[in-house]
């Protein structure tokens, strides 16, 4: 069963911090899912839920990376549902895509530093849903320095977290 690490947890918990407007609370983990793990806090008054994952196994010629996740954010006081976020550990090349592979379903996701998202919420109700249903995620970037990186993902327990992040932000 996957499990977040403390110092992966802390990381993305910062990031999100660290993001947000200064008046956020910490979050609070809703429960474990198999492979994924939900989690709500309070953002200036507004209750903000996600669901985070790391890889079960992950690919590149690299001797330096740090934690991955992959996530999906509902901010419901900003209208804002199925958000896709990928973290890949590494400064991603500049203008380069990430591509997302769930079974045998591709979706193109655009960069900036280290974090990966879909062009739209469309895209992200897509991604989303094919996560609920998919088995394996498969997500391939390529870094600053050139490296081709390949994480993998299981899907288990998926469609519970994203059903506690849905209740908990209704």
């Amino acid at each position: 069963m996957m499990r977040l690490t403390l110092t992966g947890f802390c990381a993305f918990a910062l990031l999100f911090l660290t993001c947000a407007a200064a008046h956020a609370s910490q979050p609070r983990k809703i429960g474990n899912y198999s492979d994924w793990a939900a989690y709500e806090f309070t953002e200036n008054g507004n209750k903000v839920c996600y669901m985070a994952s790391q890889p079960t196994k992950h690919e590149g010629d690299y001797t330096r990376r740090g934690e991955i996740f992959a996530l999906i954010t509902h901010r419901p006081g900003e209208g804002s549902r199925n958000v896709f976020s990928y973290i890949a550990g590494y400064p991603y090349r500049s203008g380069s895509d990430v591509t997302v592979t769930i079974d045998s379903r591709d979706f193109t996701l655009f960069t900036q530093d280290d974090t990966a998202w879909t062009p739209d919420q469309d895209a992200d109700n897509r991604l989303a849903e094919s996560i609920r249903r998919g088995s394996r995620m498969v997500v391939r970037g390529t870094s600053s320095r050139g490296t081709q990186t390949t994480d993998t993902f299981s899907l288990r327990g998926s469609a519970a977290a994203h059903d506690a992040i849905t209740n908990a932000c209704k």
